[in-house]
C-alpha cells in the first residue's frame, strides 16, 4: 500500500498566510524523509477559511525544489475553472522541474462560490471536465492539438513543454458521485475518494460501481487503483486526540457552513441545496467524527486501516492530518512521525495479496 498526504490549506483569522506555506512546505519536506510516497495538493478558492491555495501547482513548483523523491500530486485540479491548455503547459513545467514526479488529480468541482467567481454555469461543469481532460491528454502526447467541442475550441497549437513522463504523468479523477465514478471505471483512471464526503456504508458502494465499470471495459494491461483520504492522528490516548483535534475538525465543518452561505445568492429553490449543507454540517458532532476518522493510538490506527481494507481494499491511502488547520505545526509533525514509524510498516503490505491475486487472474486471462 501506498501513504500519502492531503494538503487543504484553511486559514483562520489567527493564523498567518505566509506562515501556513512554509509550515506545508517543512511538512511535506519531513514527510520525504519519513517514507510517505505522495503530496496531494488541493485547488479551492475564495474562502480563505476553508483554503488559501488557489494555485497547488505552484505550490508543487517549489515543493521540486526542496525534495528529491516524494512524488506531487494535484488532489484536484478544477478543470471547468479554467482553460485546459494552460493546465496542460503548467502542469508540464512542473514535470520537468521535478524530474517526472507530477501526479496530475483532476475534478470537475462542486463547490458554488467557485463557478460564481469564475461565472462559470455549474450545470456546465460535467461536460466541461470531460473536454478539458481529453484536451490535456492530446496536448502532452501530440505534436500538434486541435479540439472543437460544447465550451473549448482549440486551433491546430503546438503546446509546449511536453512532459517528462511518458506517455504523460500519471491522471486520476476524483469520484465523490456515482456518475464520475462510472466513467473512470469505463476510461480506465485511477480514483480519488474522500472519506468525509462518503458514508461508511456508502463508501464501498460508490468504489464498487467504479470497480464493476472497469471491469465491465476490459481495460488491457492495467487494473484498477484507488486512493482514499481519510483524517489521520496518532497520539497516545482518545482524550488527548480529542484535546489536540476536536477543535480543528470541528472549524473545518463551519468553514463549510460558511462558504454554502457565501454561495446563496438568494432564497430561491435553486439554492436549497446549500441550505441543506448548511443544517447538516451545522449539526455535525465530535461523535461523528470520529467514526469517519483514523484517530487513536498506533494500535488503534492499525486496527482502523486493516478494517477500512477489508471494506474498501485501497492501494493507497492518503493521510489528512489537520481537517480545519488549526492543530499546531508542532504536533501535526509528531503525529506525521508516530504513524510513519509505528503504524505504517504494519500495514504497508495490506495490498499485496491483493496484487498477486491479479496477477495471477491477468495470466490466466493470457
Amino acid at each position: 500500500m501506498k501513504f500519502g498526504l492531503f494538503y487543504q490549506l484553511p486559514c483562520a483569522p489567527t493564523q498567518d498566510a505566509a506562515t501556513r506555506y512554509q509550515e506545508t512546505i517543512e511538512q511535506i519536506v519531513y514527510a520525504e524523509e519519513l517514507g510517505f510516497d505522495t503530496a496531494w495538493l488541493a485547488e479551492l478558492h475564495f474562502n480563505p477559511l476553508f483554503s488559501i491555495m488557489p494555485a497547488p501547482l505552484i505550490l508543487a513548483a517549489v515543493l521540486a525544489q526542496r525534495t528529491t523523491r516524494i512524488r506531487l500530486g494535484t488532489a484536484v485540479l478544477l478543470l471547468p475553472l479554467q482553460h485546459p491548455l494552460r493546465t496542460a503547459e503548467e502542469a508540464a513545467v512542473v514535470d520537468l522541474l521535478s524530474q517526472g514526479r507530477v501526479e496530475l488529480g483532476v475534478g470537475r468541482g462542486m463547490i458554488a462560490i467557485h463557478f460564481q467567481g469564475f461565472n462559470v454555469p455549474r450545470e456546465e461543469s460535467r461536460a466541461r471536465f470531460e473536454e478539458a481532460l481529453t484536451i490535456i491528454k492530446q496536448a502532452w502526447t501530440q505534436e500538434t492539438c486541435r479540439f472543437a467541442g460544447t465550451y473549448f475550441h482549440v486551433p491546430e497549437t503546438t503546446v509546449v513543454p511536453k512532459p517528462l513522463q511518458k506517455p504523460h504523468p500519471p491522471l486520476r479523477i476524483a469520484a465523490n458521485s456515482p456518475e464520475t465514478a462510472i466513467f473512470a471505471g469505463e476510461h480506465g483512471y485511477p480514483v480519488f475518494v474522500a472519506s468525509p464526503l462518503n458514508s461508511s456504508a456508502k463508501l464501498p458502494e460508490q468504489l464498487a460501481l467504479y470497480r464493476q465499470a472497469f471491469r465491465t471495459a476490459g481495460h488491457q494491461g492495467n487494473s484498477e487503483d484507488v486512493a482514499i483520504a481519510f483524517p489521520v492522528y496518532v497520539a497516545d490516548s482518545t482524550t488527548q486526540i480529542r484535546h489536540e483535534v476536536e477543535a480543528s475538525f470541528l472549524n473545518y465543518f463551519r468553514a463549510i457552513s460558511h462558504q454554502a452561505r457565501l454561495g446563496e445568492r438568494d432564497n430561491s429553490s435553486a439554492y436549497a441545496y446549500l441550505r441543506e449543507i448548511r443544517k447538516r454540517v451545522d449539526a455535525i458532532t465530535w461523535e461523528q467524527i470520529e467514526t469517519t476518522a483514523l484517530y487513536g493510538t498506533p494500535a488503534t490506527c492499525i486496527r482502523k486501516i486493516e478494517e477500512a481494507y477489508a471494506q474498501c481494499q485501497m492501494d493507497q491511502l492518503i493521510c489528512w492530518f489537520n481537517p480545519g488547520g488549526l492543530v499546531p505545526h508542532r504536533q501535526i509533525l509528531t503525529s506525521m512521525r508516530r504513524f510513519a514509524e509505528e503504524v505504517m510498516p504494519a500495514v504497508r503490505t495490506l495490498s499485496h495479496a491483493r496484487a498477486s491475486s491479479r496477477s495471477q487472474v491477468a495470466r490466466a486471462r493470457e
